[in-house]
């Protein structure tokens, strides 16, 4: 999920004055060959540079070692560590975790998206709704997540591109009723704004287009674990209306994590909402165990 990200004329001066960073080996020796996240610090001691994942730590790093476009952050950095999870799956969420927390300067920045929104269909017209709102982990009929509202109107623009969907009675444009959108002239909307199309065709199509992004609604009365089988150890996941609650080796300690409110997490959907429905999982329903 984390991407290096770094400034222009940063990335300029990189492969010019790129030099092996002798002064992390001793950094080396301690980073096991097992999943995690890693992070990257410099003279700070609250704020990292750079924090990553992988399903191999040791790897990882030793790849950023030997990039010349990260020698900014290579220079900057005097030590690294890393925090052990079992598998992918808690690497991915505890670092998503970590840069919304603690912001590093060379990460792509993650925080929590209080513009979040989805397409939701009103009388057969999709409108913008946002999750401070509604609650997106159990209200039905929600379609993509998208940053803010431009991005969702983008989103149906280009469902209406690829399908010959019309603007105007998706309200992307004024129509006029009774007349053709201009779309339909060039042949870019069936035509269902003049009667070439059924609507209940215009209608069918666009719901078989935002069906491939529907928000899958939190399936359970309460908080679940999900169990992740690791190399060498195994970790529950507790996790709430798609929202990661934490991670314990024993799930005796999972009632230490339930105390937080959930709330619909974005990114925690994103990583979990695979895992979690695809059934390759053991998943123990807590509310029921409570």
């Amino acid at each position: 999920m984390a991407r290096y990200q770094s400034a222009p004329r940063l990335a300029f001066e990189a492969a010019a004055i790129y030099q092996y960073p002798e002064h992390l080996r001793q950094w080396l020796a301690g980073l096991p060959s097992l999943p995690g996240v890693y992070l990257f610090h410099g003279e700070s001691e609250t704020m990292p540079l750079y924090i990553g994942k992988s399903v191999n730590i040791r790897s990882r790093v030793l790849s950023h070692l030997r990039a010349p476009d990260e020698a900014a952050m290579l220079r900057q950095a005097r030590r690294i560590t890393f925090v052990r999870t079992a598998g992918e799956i808690g690497a991915l969420l505890l670092e998503a975790q970590m840069i919304k927390k603690q912001q590093p300067l060379f990460n792509k920045r993650l925080r929590r998206n209080k513009q979040l929104c989805a397409l939701q269909l009103n009388a057969d017209k999709p409108e913008v709704v946002y999750a401070k709102e509604v609650d997106f982990a159990r209200k039905t009929g929600l379609f993509g997540l998208f940053a803010n509202r431009r991005a969702a109107l983008q989103a149906l623009q280009s469902i209406a591109d690829r399908h010959q969907l019309c603007y105007g009675l998706l309200g992307l444009e004024p129509l006029s009723r009774g007349r053709p959108c201009f779309r339909s002239a060039l042949k870019r909307c069936a035509g269902a704004c003049c009667g070439k199309e059924s609507l209940a065709a215009h209608r069918q199509r666009l719901l078989a287009a935002l069906e491939e992004s529907r928000v899958v609604c939190w399936p359970w009365q309460g908080p679940i674990a999900l169990r992740e089988q690791g190399p060498d150890r195994v970790q529950y996941h507790i996790i709430h209306h798609w929202l990661w609650l934490g991670a314990v080796d024993d799930l005796g300690d999972a009632p230490a994590l339930m105390v937080a409110a959930p709330g619909f997490d974005s990114d925690g959907y994103k990583i979990l909402c695979k895992p979690v429905m695809s059934g390759q999982y053991e998943i123990i329903d807590l509310y029921e165990q409570a």
